[in-house]
């Protein structure tokens, strides 16, 4: 599961509102949270460089010093903690250190020091997802924070099903959370409308050979879902299923939240459909992209088996240019 949790954080009030969902997440997984700040050293010559060395000075000892407060506002509510300050730039520092920490679990603020946008994430955020190996949680910046670390607990719980082992990847994880939260955890599975694309009305036939398939994959899906449900009843959780038959499983799921007042998403970065050769499939993405609430992508891949993406590797031929 999630032994090692790593917590960027910029100093921000903002990038702050994730402390709540670290307590959350560490004490329901016994996991041990590392704090890390990255300071981004000075630009320009030797001669601004020079100018700005006691500003780097205050700069460094200020980032310490915030650290070692956070660190003990964490250790005080139970957490094993730790913390590291680094140099550089903040996205290449957070995902270097978290494959030489072999961290499980990444914690990030949607927005931080750059305060909020209308983009649904920060740019610095954007670069992390975009090429972390391992599970994110990504909490919203712009929604009210608990008033205390350890005030947060989850009460209605969602992991989308697509009747694939990869979407099953965080059943554990979505049931022990769940379990110490004392929190439903809703199944939902969305069914697709077949696609029957034509430059005319459908026929009556065709209209009732399109039926007679969603027939079939209800009954089917309604089958995978009690499984499911049956599979976990040990696990002493409330275990709600949602079947839905939609054109579009993202907007149809991202209803279901808001209808639902689900306060956490759980989801596999890959699906039935989703291609191992990329790092989130296309229900993950969007939902980064689009969701509301506190999004935790359980990677289903081993950090090994993740290639590195086009620009990665042009990037590095080019190294120097």
């Amino acid at each position: 599961m999630f032994g090692k949790i790593l917590v960027p954080l910029d100093g921000s009030t903002l990038a702050e509102c994730v402390l709540p969902h670290v307590v959350a997440m560490a004490r329901s997984l016994e996991a041990k949270v590392t704090l890390l700040n990255v300071c981004r050293p000075p630009a320009g010559d030797e001669e601004v460089r020079a100018v700005n060395a006691l500003s780097w000075r205050f700069r460094t000892a200020e980032a310490d010093a915030y650290l070692e407060t956070i660190s003990g506002q964490l250790a005080e509510v139970g957490l094993e903690v730790g913390s590291r300050r680094l140099e550089g730039k903040p996205a290449e520092q957070i995902l270097a250190f978290a494959d030489q920490s072999h961290s499980d679990l990444i914690v990030l603020s949607s927005h931080g020091q750059s305060g909020l946008t209308g983009w649904n994430v920060s740019s610095v955020v954007q670069k992390i997802i975009a090429r972390a190996r391992v599970s994110l949680l990504i909490v919203r910046a712009y929604w009210p924070v608990a008033p205390q670390l350890s005030a947060l607990t989850y009460s209605r719980l969602l992991c989308p099903l697509d009747c694939s082992q990869r979407a099953e990847h965080p059943l554990p994880l979505a049931s022990m959370l769940a379990r110490s939260h004392r929190a439903t955890l809703i199944l939902a599975h969305v069914m697709r409308r077949p696609e029957m694309p034509r430059r005319r009305p459908l026929s009556d036939e065709e209209r009732a050979a399109r039926e007679r398939v969603v027939e079939l994959n209800r009954t089917e899906a309604r089958r995978y879902l009690d499984e499911m449900r049956s599979a976990m009843a040990a696990e002493q959780v409330d275990i709600q299923t949602r079947l839905l038959l939609s054109d579009g499983p993202a907007q149809t799921l991202h209803h279901l939240v808001r209808e639902e007042q689900i306060d956490l998403v759980i989801m596999s970065a890959h699906g039935y459909t989703g291609s191992t050769s990329s790092t989130y499939g296309s229900l993950a993405l969007d939902f980064i992209a689009y969701g509301t609430t506190p999004l935790l992508i359980a990677q289903d891949l081993p950090p090994h088996e993740i290639g590195p993406t086009e620009a990665e590797i042009l990037a590095h031929e080019r190294t120097g240019h």
